[in-house]
């Protein structure tokens, strides 16, 4: 018996009458007679005209060019130890089939590359070139083998053929066994050979314009299948069981609390909370975790706040719907209430759901132009979620990106983060966004963030953003300025000179924004951005703390919120003085805002998280845990009490945490300061 005796030739065909003879009898001519023909289904006779060629035929009824090859490979002959794949339609142009086999030696895996010869790139439809390409590309980057092109015509060990398992039957058979040749770790090569037009027939893939996306829909499909399948199998091989079941608790406590985010049901909120505490003793278990992969991190981030999409939000959502609604009817949120007799005729459906329908807008403008420019395009809770979710998730990339993974756990699988941006619904995202960018850029090193010049004036505009969508991040652009003034040393001229004016220009940058945005809702001498009078804003109180000791002792600290700014004021130019970074100025700023705040909600908390991930903060960490105690609120007046007052014990409950934490990280742990939590962060990952 000779070699070419060992050699089976499997040719699939469907309706190829036409030139099924052609390709056998120029098979024969170049020695090999080991030919099997699987009939796909042919209607012309094909599967009878190949046996009078001399080939063996096989019938396999259902169609699919995978399933066809995978019948031929059935009952194979014991002897046989290389298959030859080719088409029936006579595109393949043999006479380079002597080559292909001559590298039998040395390869395993050996392709005919149509794309390597002027004629053959000629021969291709242009929807042929670009799959081809695009496919060879996408297995170099998932893979690191380049591949030039996906032709049919392909010889491979019949041996390493089994090792590969194939599962596709349908046109994804080609590219699922390039892919899986390349994991098998099996030689390759790809040889130039003609190709020419069919010679008969009708092309079912190339040949329409619906064939060719749906042959593109296949590769990529199969090729995302594919690399899916090998990203969780890198997954589950690295994985240590902490960190399967911190993802497991997570992603289980968001499922459990999705359904049970309508509040004003009376029972809901205990049942929101059974998912809330998984959520939080798998992020709790996250804190052990010693390394992940990118496929862990993003994975995990991603799944639960798909899976928190669907609930209920909380009630400010609505408020954003209808400001964004009535802009685009021509009305200005900071003029008119939700309840204003001007906008009775424009009320919807989910109108009553608006909270302090008599307050106008609060929010500064560039939220409202976000609200306005998703309201224009759909009035939908789903869309706004995925706006403020994808800043969200924005943040979570710049954190990893300084951070590592593993420290922007704290961030990425936050249960309070998770529920208050895909759960609840809250915008905050957007203006933590342009902060954190601030801070990432103020705190670089000088070598990565340009000259001192450059370094302070986009911190400022990138604050400037952030205070033109909330108005809490003002005072950080106060620090900016204050460190362009001082500089790196005493006041001296002209240097001094130059300083005062970087920290003006910072100034100016940073309260552009607002400026701009604020214009078109003003008239005459008016700008009502804040509506002062409403007892909301004025003397209005939730979840307070230092408020609400300072009303055991005196009842005239609740007559107004405006005296807690007095303290505020002291408080952010102490830190000032004592700070020399972004990151230590921001998070005890947002520390000290919180705990003189007289309004408080849980969705606050958030605004801290961020900086967590650099200085591991237990205080963070352990608030964004307790501040689900807030829902008792909504949980009470669900049950019929209006008191929208937590009790003594869930008041503790909430905020002990944040100062223990803060006393622990002063006391036990003084090294990990917030100005040097970047070498921290760096030693630790």
């Amino acid at each position: 018996m000779g070699e070419l005796d060992r050699i089976l030739v499997l040719i699939p065909v469907r309706d190829e009458a036409d030139t099924i003879t052609a390709v056998i009898q120029t098979l024969q001519h170049q020695g090999l007679s080991r030919i099997r023909v699987i009939d796909n289904g042919s209607g012309d006779g094909s599967g009878a005209i190949a046996r009078a060629a001399g080939a063996e035929v096989i019938a396999e009824p259902l169609p699919g060019y995978g399933r066809a090859c995978w019948r031929g490979l059935h009952d194979l002959p014991p002897d046989i130890e290389w298959i030859l794949f080719c088409d029936g339609d006579g595109s393949d142009d043999l006479a380079h089939l002597p080559e292909l086999l001559a590298a039998r030696a040395d390869y395993d895996l050996i392709l005919g590359d149509r794309r390597a010869i002027l004629a053959g790139r000629a021969a291709l439809t242009p929807a042929q070139q670009f799959g081809n390409g695009l496919a060879g590309v996408l297995i170099g980057w998932g893979w690191g083998h380049r591949y030039h092109d996906l032709g049919p015509c392909r010889l491979i060990r019949r041996q390493a053929l089994d090792s590969l398992h194939l599962r596709d039957r349908g046109f994804g058979w080609t590219v699922e066994m390039q892919v899986r040749a390349v994991e098998a770790g099996l030689r390759i090569c790809e040889l130039p050979v003609h190709y020419r037009p069919r010679q008969g027939g009708k092309s079912k893939i190339s040949g329409t314009i619906l064939g060719s996306v749906q042959a593109g829909v296949v590769i990529l499909s199969t090729l995302a299948g594919l690399y899916g399948q090998r990203l969780m199998r890198g997954a589950i091989a690295t994985a240590s069981p902490l960190l399967g079941l911190s993802a497991l608790l997570l992603l289980l406590g968001c499922a459990w609390a999705a359904p049970h985010g309508t509040f004003s049901e009376p029972g809901m909120v205990p049942r929101f909370w059974v998912g809330t505490s998984l959520m939080s003793v798998g992020f709790g278990l996250s804190w052990g975790v010693r390394s992940l992969s990118s496929l862990w991190f993003w994975g995990v981030a991603l799944l639960a706040r798909v899976l928190l999409l669907p609930m209920q939000p909380g009630s400010d959502i609505w408020r954003y719907i209808w400001e964004g609604y009535i802009q685009t009817l021509g009305f200005s949120p900071y003029h008119l209430a939700p309840n204003a007799a001007e906008l009775e005729p424009y009320r919807t459906a989910w109108w009553g759901l608006i909270n302090h329908s008599g307050v106008s807008a609060i929010y500064p403008p560039l939220a409202q132009s976000g609200f306005r420019l998703l309201a224009a395009i759909a009035p939908s809770v789903l869309l706004f979620k995925l706006a403020f979710v994808l800043a969200d998730l924005i943040i979570c990339g710049l954190l990893r990106q300084r951070y590592g993974p593993r420290a922007t756990l704290l961030y990425a699988w936050n249960p309070l983060v998770i529920y208050a941006f895909a759960g609840g619904g809250h915008y905050d995202s957007w203006f933590l966004l342009p902060l954190v960018g601030a801070w990432l850029w103020f705190d670089a090193p000088p070598a990565a963030s340009g000259g001192q010049t450059e370094r302070s004036l986009g911190t400022a505009l990138l604050l400037g953003l952030s205070i033109a969508v909330k108005w809490v991040s003002l005072p950080l652009l106060g620090f900016v300025a204050w460190r362009s003034l001082r500089g790196k040393g005493r006041w001296q001229c002209p240097q001094g000179l130059q300083q005062g004016r970087r920290a003006i220009a910072v100034l100016a940058l940073g309260s552009l924004p607002l400026v701009l945005l604020a214009l078109p809702f003003c008239t005459g001498n008016e700008c009502p951005l804040i509506p002062t009078s409403s007892t909301f804003v004025s003397h209005g109180r939730s979840a307070e703390l230092v408020p609400y000791l300072l009303a055991q002792v005196s009842d005239i600290s609740r007559a107004a919120n405006w005296p807690y700014g007095l303290p505020l004021l002291l408080g952010s130019l102490v830190l000032m003085g004592r700070s020399h970074r972004l990151l230590s100025f921001g998070q005890g700023f947002f520390v000290l805002l919180l705990l003189l705040s007289p309004i408080v909600h849980a969705w606050y908390f958030t605004w801290l998280i961020p900086f967590s991930v650099a200085t591991r903060h237990w205080g963070i960490r352990w608030v964004s845990l307790s501040a689900f105690i807030y829902y008792a609120l909504p949980h009470r007046m669900a049950m019929g009490n209006p008191d929208w007052v937590l009790t003594p014990t869930e008041r503790w409950v909430l905020w002990a945490p944040l100062v223990l934490g803060s006393l622990w990280m002063l006391v036990v742990h003084p090294k990990l300061k917030p100005d040097s939590a970047n070498s921290q962060v760096a030693k630790v990952e």
